[in-house]
């Protein structure tokens, strides 16, 4: 794949080269992320964040991995903030932004949005999540945290051992995972949910294409035994027809620190691509989980940032200029340990 001025819509469009890639730039900003230094790599280049559904660590994470870089970032937040509320179409909306910026982050309720809106705009557009279809980032920022889990054990991405857990129909994050993991070899993947909200046909197929081994089940216990990493997703009521309709799902496959100590490996990793739902009629991980070590959320989320550092870098073609204006960073960081 050519990143640079490229738009990235979808897991399909990268090989394992592709990734090392981007794992090995996302390596290099690990000190920009974490502000041990500062670069102004993207001085006066602006992006242009459109969120037209909720988004709080997708959304954020973008702007402040712009920042990061020196950019600048005007923001959409929802649909009535823009044009489109009075009819304006996604093809003219994208050809005027992308005249005012100088790359796209899009995230959209409908399946195959951002791909016609990318069509139209005469600049790089990233998909944050086009509705129940897919979430690069996500998978990517998934893949380099499960990555760097296992290489605390010695292990590797082949002969991943994974259990998918929760709502796997409608969970773009799991889709756009499993395209991904079926780039590696010897790869299990226990998908555990309700039959209603089984993976979709099409994924299952070129997994199973790939020689994965996939096992379906609706048992907790027994599809989270013998993994390397349990991914939890919350049920997706935003993309069911009624509330009423979602919460027949809701805390069905629960996760606590007794079911886990029952059934888990000692250094299985919890994962979830968050907002995890803490309702109690949810309560997919339970706040018990906390005092766990291998409960690995928050490191997840924050990989979000250098993952899409990386992104940016790659797209715009400064993933060799990152060190030209580096600088200490002049500012107390973090809090007094």
């Amino acid at each position: 794949m050519d990143f640079s001025g490229n738009h990235i819509l979808s897991i399909d469009q990268f090989d394992r080269a592709d990734i090392e890639k981007l794992f090995s730039v996302a390596d290099n900003l690990e000190a920009f992320a974490s502000k041990q230094k500062i670069t102004r790599v993207l001085e006066g280049a602006i992006l242009g964040n459109m969120f037209f559904e909720p988004s709080t660590r997708t959304r954020i994470s973008f702007g402040a991995s712009f920042n990061l870089l020196g950019g600048n970032v005007r923001e959409i937040t929802e649909v009535g903030s823009s044009s489109l509320a009075k009819g304006e179409s996604l093809a003219d909306t994208a050809q005027v932004l992308s005249g005012y910026s100088d790359i796209i982050v899009m995230r959209h309720p409908e399946n195959g949005s951002v791909q016609k809106f990318a069509e139209a705009s005469r600049v790089p557009v990233i998909n944050a999540g086009d509705g129940s279809n897919e979430h690069p980032s996500q998978a990517l920022l998934d893949l380099y945290t499960i990555q760097k889990e296992l290489s605390q054990n010695n292990k590797s991405l082949d002969s991943l051992r994974i259990a998918l857990v929760g709502d796997l129909k409608y969970g773009r994050a799991v889709h756009s995972l499993c395209k991904i993991l079926s780039l590696y070899s010897n790869v299990k993947l226990n998908l555990i949910s309700p039959e209603e909200l089984k993976l979709p046909k099409d994924i299952l197929n070129q997994l199973n294409n790939s020689g994965a081994n996939v096992v379906q089940t609706e048992n907790l216990e027994e599809g989270i035994s013998e993994v390397d990493i349990i991914y939890v997703t919350r049920v997706q009521e935003e993309r069911f027809n009624n509330k009423q309709d979602a919460n027949k799902y809701r805390g069905l496959l629960s996760l606590n620190q007794s079911i886990y100590t029952a059934n888990c490996e000692p250094n299985t990793v919890i994962m979830h691509p968050l907002p995890r739902d803490s309702r109690s009629d949810a309560n997919e991980l339970d706040s018990d989980l906390y005092a766990n070590p291998n409960l690995a959320i928050f490191r997840q989320a924050d990989n979000g940032v250098v993952i899409r550092m990386a992104m940016f870098a790659l797209v715009l073609g400064v993933e060799e200029k990152i060190e030209d204006t580096s600088k200490p960073v002049n500012w107390k960081v973090g809090l007094n340990s």
